[in-house]
């Protein structure tokens, strides 16, 4: 067996405010919103190798009951590889909420992080592989 991809599938208040933020903010691609137009309930967003799934907090906690006690936002961080690191922070400075500013870790990566409008945290990062 041979794991192909992880795709976070995120618990957010509003689909429809998401997607704006990811594809207007971030610059992410849409892929795939159920249904169609209108409010959406599910959207899948790329932009190059990383991949999101969002879904309306009722319509996730419909499907997994066990999250009915759990809140937006998580207890996780998204760490996120990026090419050129510093332009794309000059891109985004002005447009989103920084929760960690540019810098060196001790681990010798340069990050930033950022918080999306449903409380998850985004690390952008320039580290090695």
């Amino acid at each position: 067996m041979k794991l192909q991809s992880l795709t976070p599938n995120l618990m957010v208040k509003d689909v429809n405010e998401t997607l704006n933020y990811y594809l207007n903010t971030l610059g992410f691609e849409l892929l795939q919103t159920v249904p169609e137009t209108g409010s959406f309930d599910w959207g899948f967003v790329q932009s190059g190798n990383v991949r999101l799934m969002f879904q309306k907090e009722a319509s996730i906690q419909e499907e997994y009951p066990e999250l009915q006690s759990y809140t937006r936002g998580g207890a996780l961080t998204l760490y996120i590889k990026v090419e050129d690191l510093t332009a794309w922070h000059e891109k985004l400075k002005d447009k989103v909420t920084f929760v960690k500013p540019l810098h060196k870790t001790f681990y010798g990566a340069n990050e930033f992080a950022i918080e999306d409008p449903n409380g998850f945290i985004l690390t952008f990062s320039d580290i090695l592989e």
